[in-house]
């Protein structure tokens, strides 16, 4: 039995998006499960496409989603290289050796040729192709006498390996996700598998080539490649790699959260959610948000996307990457698109907050309170620093959040609020609040929640205050407006001290 090897071989054409980030999951899961190697390689033989810093970001992105390569580009391997520019005079041989076999071609069409025909097909109504039903009327080795292509060859560098496709013949195959899959040939083209111009293969060749000597078993790639599993069938039966030939599944789309379509850049940018994991600068300048900046935990956001096409079967939502690998399987992928939800997505970021440990939180919560020139030193800063995580971490969806949420418990509002002092800071309610305040002062019991809470409640009601005024006037000295954490959480976490000052600053702003 064959040892399983995949791979994810995305082509540097700009950032990765969330898809691909998905199809290389799915293959580490399917690899790791299996006991097998999960293989990284560059397509990058589409030269004119090219970005610079792309090849550099897919292994980036795949580095913080926990998504390593056993082989491939970065770590090699084995089946060295990896980046198909760099394996490019080792296809040359095979496109020859499928027009020596009869299964190709030489084509020697121009592009004005070429759109001089496809003008000819529209203006009767048809979409021209070009396969058995044209290939008769166009410039190539099939129709050209042997010395002039043997001159063209040797003269000109336009001309390209087109493939042979069989005239009329059902395709019989079978994919993985979605079973039977049967295409007639009679509405396929010939493709082109090799260039002369830059005397590289295109994906067709390349990918069956490159897959065929690195002995992959699965080929599990999105939906948009299903239409060219035809041709890649008849490739392994050309080469006479049938035995060999991987097995395919085709994953189904990620899918815009609201209409139809497949999930874009655009989808994000108008309902301001990220496509990417990293941001992304591209060389023009243009800057694309990133699920890593955005403040999400990586291995939230895979396991969001896991179960974007994976039913697992059962209730369960949140799953480790160990329990992701256990759990996995094909035969649980849909074949329908996964409709992406943004709300879905943060959600999943507050679980993994809320299981990361006060000592992770506060760790990560340290940078963004240096930005607000806040700095946590020695036992009893650190201590603070873990008490108001603790309190408020269930309050948050990112960390970046813990600074909107409880920014008062490291220094005191220097402003008040306008409409919530004049909702709460009135003659009325001053009195009580100050009385209450004074309270809180000579207080005796422990400076803790539960001691302190329920005995100035119990104060408030026993003067027949209203509870809600007084302490709206109360958290409006604390937390410059109406909102924040409750008064007794508060006060333990400042302590009695700066509790007076914020009660006296107060009184000096807006008078008693």
């Amino acid at each position: 039995m064959r040892r399983t090897r995949v791979r994810f071989a995305p082509s540097p054409t700009g950032p990765l998006h969330m898809g691909g980030v998905r199809t290389a999951l799915y293959n580490y899961l399917y690899a790791k499960q299996k006991g097998g190697d999960f293989i990284l390689r560059i397509e990058d033989t589409d030269s004119h496409r090219f970005v610079p810093g792309a090849e550099e970001y897919i292994m980036e992105s795949l580095k913080w989603c926990g998504i390593i390569p056993d082989e491939g580009v970065g770590v090699g391997g084995p089946h060295a290289p990896y980046r198909q520019s760099e394996r490019r005079d080792i296809y040359r041989a095979y496109a020859e050796q499928l027009v020596k076999d009869g299964f190709a071609y030489y084509a020697f069409d121009t592009p004005e040729e070429l759109e001089n025909a496809r003008k000819a097909e529209e203006s009767e109504g048809r979409t021209f192709i070009y396969n058995a039903g044209t290939r008769a009327a166009m410039r190539n080795s099939l129709t050209l006498p042997a010395e002039e292509c043997e001159k063209l060859l040797a003269g000109t560098t336009g001309w390209t390996v087109r493939f042979k496709m069989p005239e009329d013949t059902v395709v019989q195959m079978e994919d993985l996700i979605r079973g039977k899959v049967e295409v007639n040939t009679s509405t396929l083209d010939d493709k082109v598998l090799w260039k002369r111009a830059d005397e590289l293969p295109t994906y067709h060749l390349a990918n069956i080539v490159d897959d065929h000597l690195m002995e992959i078993t699965e080929v599990i790639r999105g939906e948009e490649w299903l239409p060219s599993l035809p041709l890649h069938y008849l490739l392994y039966k050309a080469f006479g790699w049938e035995d060999s030939m991987p097995r395919f599944a085709h994953l189904p789309l990620l899918l815009k959260p609201v209409g139809n379509g497949k999930l874009s850049k655009r989808d994000g940018d108008k309902m301001g959610f990220p496509v990417f994991p990293l941001k992304w600068v591209s060389p023009e300048g243009e800057v694309s948000r990133g699920y890593r900046e955005d403040g999400y935990f990586p291995d939230a956001f895979v396991n969001m996307l896991a179960l974007l096409g994976w039913n697992p079967g059962t209730e369960q939502e949140i799953f480790s990457m160990d329990q992701l690998v256990s759990e996995f399987s094909l035969e649980k992928v849909g074949k329908s698109g996964a409709k992406f939800n943004p709300e879905k997505a943060k959600w999943f970021n507050r679980e993994y907050l809320r299981m990361r440990s006060d000592k992770q939180l506060a760790e990560a919560f340290v940078p963004i309170l240096a930005k607000h020139g806040i700095g946590v030193s020695g036992p009893e800063g650190e201590q603070h620093l873990l008490k108001v995580v603790a309190l408020i971490k269930e309050r948050a969806t990112f960390v970046a959040d813990f600074w909107d949420i409880a920014w008062y418990l490291f220094v005191a509002p220097t402003d008040y609020d306008e409409k919530d002092a004049a909702k709460f800071w009135k003659e009325e309610n001053i009195g009580p609040a100050l009385q209450a305040a004074e309270f809180v002062r000579n207080f005796e019991g422990p400076l803790e929640k539960d001691s302190i809470g329920p005995a100035l409640e119990e104060y408030i009601r026993e003067n027949g205050w209203p509870m809600g005024k007084v302490m709206n006037c109360l958290r409006l000295a604390l937390t410059g407006c109406g909102s924040g954490l409750g008064i007794a959480d508060i006060v333990c976490l400042i302590g009695k001290d700066e509790f007076t000052r914020r009660i006296d600053a107060i009184c000096s702003k807006l008078g008693k």
